[in-house]
Formats: C-alpha cells, structure tokens, sequence
C-alpha cells in the first residue's frame, strides 16, 4: 500500500495539478489511514500490494471514521479524510489496482459551517498602525501586512510573489494560487507605497543569495531566502501584540477581514470572488452571513423592542 500511496502522490503533482499544501494533506490522511490499517490488523501483514488493497472494504473505512469519531476529530477534518480516500481509490481503479472504491459507500459527515473571523474596520487600522522598526525587517514587515490586506492573497500566495508580479506603475499584483492559476489583483494606494519603501531597502539582504530579477522572491527573510509562511504568521502576531488587540489574528483573519469590508462597502460577490481567486461563488458566499450576522448583533443591541 505504500508504493500505492507514493504513486498516487505523483499523481497529485503532475496531473491533478494540486497544491502543494492539499497535496501534503491528502498524503498524511492517507498514512494516518494506512496506519490505522495496520495497527488494528485490518491490513494482511506481509502480503503484496494487490492482497493488501484487496482487503481494503466500507467497513475498515467505517473502521476508521469511528476512530476518528472517538478521538472528536473535527467533522470538517473528516471530511477532507473521506474525500482524500474516495480521490485514492478513485485513481486506483482507474489504474485497475483495485476493482471498487471502498469508500463510495461511506457518508461523509455533514461539516459544521463557521462563519470567517474577521477584524472591524477599527481593529484593522490598529493593527496596520503600529510603529516598525526603520529597517529592512521592518520595512518588509509593513509592506506585507499593508499588501495582505489590501490584496486579500492567501499567505502562500504573499510569500509566493516574485518581483515582477508587483505592478507599482498600475497597481497591479499578480498572484499564482489554488492549482497554480494566475489571476491579477488591484492594490491600493497605501500598500504600493510600503512596497516601495521595502523596495529600496531590499538590496540589504538580497545580497546574501544575489536574489535579483523578476523571478526573484519579493518579500526575503534576513538569510536573502524566500520568507516561509510560519514566519509571516509570527509577524502578525507580534503585530497583534503591540497594537492592543486582545485576540488571536492569523493570517487568514486578514483575508477575511478584506473580503468582509468590501462586500459591506457594497462591493459584489463576483468581484469579490475574482479578486479572491475562489473558483465557486458559494465559497464567496460565506461573507454574507458574516455581514448578516453584524446586522443582526446591531439590531438586538439598538433596537428597543429587539430583546422583547
């Protein structure tokens, strides 16, 4: 089963274009799955693939969910556990390793919708008002929080950007996301200017790797590398500390917070949608319960007879 798993994994990269991060989860789900196998003897120790894989059926799936079940793994995670397996088995039979997909026959849970969380307005300014240090560091710093949530980019998508996709000139910034599609974003006007300023002060680390021309990173950590998303998430937080706000802020807090004032700004979801690189608008959909729920909050608090 682990050649199998290492075959599919191929398969991802090349042919379903995936992204590296559903790629490693799908991977991982797949271990934790052939891990469970093998501890509860579901799996025929020393057989060959084509035994192992036969042995697999709906009710070591079943097996395997009520694990998942007991140790209150969130729905949303088992959720992506099932269609990791139903996506495995799916090109199995495709290759004519297996005859059937066990995990057809397993219904997925029904995953609990959570609405995105987001800053006020307020918040947000707070946060991208804090005092950096006048630096490289801190000037790269700026630039990043500014262009997030002027961009609403996922942070791979911030950490992927290379030199030339930043369009000072127009405003522009070109962004490679899910399944490496490219789609062009507007950038305002504050941003492209914290971009600038780290521009000019860039050249103090780009020396370390002589990271030079439009295919270079943009946003460098100290040793002259690409900046690792876990270190982006670490400036937020320091960010988030000293600006007062008594929460947790991740990442993806700002590209809620940009899609949620737009659309109370009275943008539309489709252009919300495009500028956000979702491929379904009913993902898009989700920031106009969260709009809803603010209205509502406001009308229990200001209206008189709202609590009667």
């Amino acid at each position: 089963m682990e050649k199998a798993i290492e075959d599919f994994g191929n398969h991802l990269a090349t042919e379903r274009n995936l992204s590296p991060h559903t790629r490693r989860s799908y991977l991982a789900d797949l271990g934790q799955f052939r891990a469970f196998l093998t501890e509860s003897g579901l799996l025929p120790a020393g057989g060959n693939e084509t035994e192992q894989l036969a042995a697999i059926d709906h009710m070591a799936v079943r097996s395997f969910l009520g694990a998942l079940y007991r140790r209150k793994v969130r729905k949303v995670t088992i959720v992506r556990k099932i269609a990791a397996l139903r996506t495995f088995f799916n090109y199995l039979v495709r290759e004519g390793r297996v005859r059937v997909n066990p995990a057809e026959m397993v219904q997925a849970p029904k995953a609990e919708k959570t609405l995105p969380a987001f800053l006020p307005v307020e918040e947000m300014f707070s946060l991208l008002g804090v005092t950096f240090p006048d630096d490289v560091g801190g000037a790269r710093d700026r630039a990043m929080l500014e262009l997030f949530y002027s961009s609403g980019v996922r942070v791979s998508e911030l950490t992927g950007l290379n030199l030339g996709d930043v369009d000072v000139r127009q405003g522009l910034v070109k962004v490679r996301g899910k399944g490496k599609k490219e789609r062009i974003v507007p950038v305002g006007g504050k941003a492209l200017r914290s971009v600038e300023d780290y521009l000019a002060k860039r050249g103090e680390w780009a020396r370390h790797r002589q990271a030079a021309g439009g295919d270079a990173p943009l946003f460098l950590s100290r040793n002259g590398n690409r900046i690792a998303t876990r270190s982006v998430a670490r400036v937020l937080d320091r960010c988030a500390v000293r600006s007062g706000i008594n929460k947790k802020v991740s990442p993806h807090t700002l590209r809620h917070s940009f899609a949620t004032h737009l659309l109370d700004a009275g943008a539309d979801l489709r252009s919300i949608q495009e500028m956000l690189g979702h491929e379904n608008l009913s993902t898009t959909q989700k920031y106009t319960s969260v709009t809803v729920a603010k209205l509502m909050e406001i009308y229990d608090r200001a209206h008189p007879k709202a609590k009667g």
